[in-house]
């Protein structure tokens, strides 16, 4: 697969538990900005795939199932990297993996199973979403 998107997000207060750490569901938000932007720079927009304001029908990308695993913590006004590359690109699903980094630290890594839908059940996704995830 092609190199990894890279999203810089600072840390905020509301990031943060009372400790000034990162809460874990956090990381969640985080990441899934990580791969909505990812789409973005692919030419990928959530709108038109879910409007149907492409060549084809509706469909939207939802979360399956996704492993984490927490190794270090950020803390209030870390800058931080999301990376997101395709791992797998398969007719219905993809698997995203993601790191969040503080520089060289790699703090949480996930493997990230995206589905696609289309009027609530599984759909295959389009041949150009699959190409362009591929790399």
């Amino acid at each position: 697969m092609s190199a990894p998107h890279r999203l810089t997000i600072r840390v905020y207060y509301e990031d943060t538990d009372f400790s000034g750490v990162v809460y874990h569901a956090s990381y969640l938000r985080f990441m899934e900005r990580g791969r909505t932007e990812l789409l973005r720079d692919l030419g990928i927009h959530q709108q038109a795939i879910h409007s149907g304001d492409t060549d084809h029908k509706p469909f939207a990308f939802v979360v399956r199932g996704m492993n984490i695993e927490f190794l270090k913590a950020a803390k209030m006004d870390d800058m931080l990297v999301v990376e997101t590359s395709a791992k797998e690109v398969k007719g219905a699903s993809a698997i995203l993996a993601q790191r969040v980094l503080r520089g060289d630290e790699v703090l949480v890594t996930a493997d990230v199973r995206v589905a696609a839908i289309a009027d609530g059940k599984a759909a295959r996704l389009p041949a150009e979403v699959r190409e362009k995830l591929a790399g």
